[in-house]
């Protein structure tokens, strides 16, 4: 099997739902030597994408969303302690809080980008899914990160983003704080438009903006 085909397959499994293909494929990249990086980047990323596009379709509903999710941590499972290996020597870059807006259950693009960042040498601080706007503020007085990371997979929980960033301005923290918005109807002019620093198209997109929004702080 070449990398395309494993990558199609990939595709397929997180798409079904597919745990045990998921894990098996995974492995199978491990055992071919692909970076771990391109197996995310091309192998599971795009399957991402297209569930949060069902999802807001309204062709897929909550038990496939689950299911999705369950194939992708598997896989991540497997292949974390790889980059983790890889990154090892890597120092700490700088912290990042992340997590999924109030009223958003999705969890598997916002898992994905932590687990990058975490590999790439970040402190991540995964607040899940679910996050309302006070424990982003709060999670940021106690923490006092350098980037604080929000994903959104439908278009009525966007504004949660808008006003995380509202509130670190009420609070005095947003010059402190560099903001990443991410999610499948989020984009650039929306970012631009509610204030937010960047909003990277994908997992490996989003730890180039923060490499590069901790260098413009530093």
């Amino acid at each position: 099997m070449d990398k395309k085909e494993l990558f199609g397959k990939m595709f397929d499994a997180v798409l079904e739902g597919d745990k045990e293909s998921a894990v098996e494929l995974t492995k199978q990249s491990i055992e071919m030597n692909i970076d771990p990086t391109e197996v995310l980047e091309e192998g599971f990323t795009p399957a991402l994408r297209r569930v949060g596009e069902l999802w807001e379709e309204g062709e897929y509903f909550l038990p496939e969303l689950v299911m999705s999710s369950e194939a992708m941590k598997a896989a991540m499972n497997i292949l974390k302690p790889c980059m983790e290996h890889k990154d090892e020597k890597t120092s700490k870059m700088g912290k990042v809080v992340i997590g999924t807006i109030e009223g958003d259950i999705h969890d598997i693009g916002k898992t994905l980008v932590a687990s990058l960042l975490s590999s790439a040498g970040f402190d991540v601080i995964d607040l899940g899914t679910d996050v309302k706007v006070e424990r982003f503020i709060e999670t940021a007085k106690g923490e006092n990160p350098d980037i604080i990371g929000m994903s959104a997979l439908l278009t009525t929980t966007m504004i949660g983003q808008k006003k995380v960033i509202e509130r670190l301005q009420e609070e005095g923290m947003r010059d402190k704080i560099k903001v990443l918005v991410g999610g499948a109807p989020v984009d650039k002019k929306w970012a631009k438009e509610i204030g937010a620093d960047d909003a990277p198209s994908g997992a490996v997109e989003a730890v180039q903006s923060a490499k590069r929004l901790i260098e413009v702080r530093c």
